[in-house]
């Protein structure tokens, strides 16, 4: 826990300190992608201070020319640092609305071109899901983690279907990804902190065309399925 501690005191001032340097950067650049960068070198010195290295395995599969909708599973805060550090594409956050709410870090999601999730009312999700699709069919990946929250023990918990409606209404492929090791360095809703290794797999595309009723059920459970036989027990 003594570990954990400390690094807060690190990762707050630098986080703090990414924002306030990063978001002015956004007056001269509105596309984001600026800021997104800066996030990028954020994730790479976060982990570097935790004392975590990154294993990447088959980024070659990850498209460079088109826009995808990237799925894995959620296990730890460090997820969130390890795919910064890890995907060579820029992509957009889908979160739910109440990240946004945090004091300075929501700002700069927004300002960013992240995308609140509401979900407490089906017509607002419908509409986030209609500007998420949009966004990517204009060229931006995005990333959704489909279990909806962080599982407390490793497996996996039950799929939400949102993120294959935003599939189907993109019509782009959807890349899963396996993350190990982040529980272990930071367990769900704990301070502590270990060194170790994180481990992200990437997984071949799949096709989202024509994905509709059973069909949609099909494919979370292919995305399911490629996700959980990456996962270490």
């Amino acid at each position: 826990m003594i570990r954990g501690i400390f690094y807060l005191f690190l990762f707050v001032p630098f986080t703090l300190f990414i924002i306030f340097t990063g978001v002015p950067a956004t007056l001269f650049d509105p596309t984001g992608r600026w800021l997104h960068n800066y996030a990028r070198m954020w994730g790479k010195v976060a982990l570097l201070l935790a004392g975590v290295t990154l294993e990447i395995e088959n980024v070659g599969k990850v498209p460079t020319d088109q826009p995808v909708i990237f799925m894995g599973n959620h296990s730890s805060n460090f997820d969130i640092l390890a795919l910064y550090a890890a995907l060579p594409v820029r992509f957009r956050w889908i979160a739910k609305k109440e990240l946004f709410k945090i004091p300075f870090f929501g700002f700069a999601m927004r300002r960013a071109g992240y995308i609140p999730l509401d979900r407490s009312d089906g017509r607002r999700a419908l509409k986030s899901m209609d500007e998420a699709a949009a966004l990517i069919r204009s060229g931006e990946s995005v990333i959704v983690f489909p279990e909806g929250t962080r599982t407390l023990d490793g497996n996996l918990l039950p799929f939400k279907r949102g993120g294959f409606m935003l599939a189907a209404k993109a019509g782009v492929p959807i890349v899963p990804f396996t993350i190990n090791g982040t529980a272990r360095i930071n367990p769900a809703k704990s301070i502590a902190l270990r060194r170790g290794t994180i481990k992200i797999c990437f997984s071949d595309p799949i096709a989202t065309t024509a994905t509709a009723g059973k069909r949609r059920d099909d494919l979370l459970e292919r995305v399911r399925e490629s996700i959980e036989q990456r996962l270490e027990r």
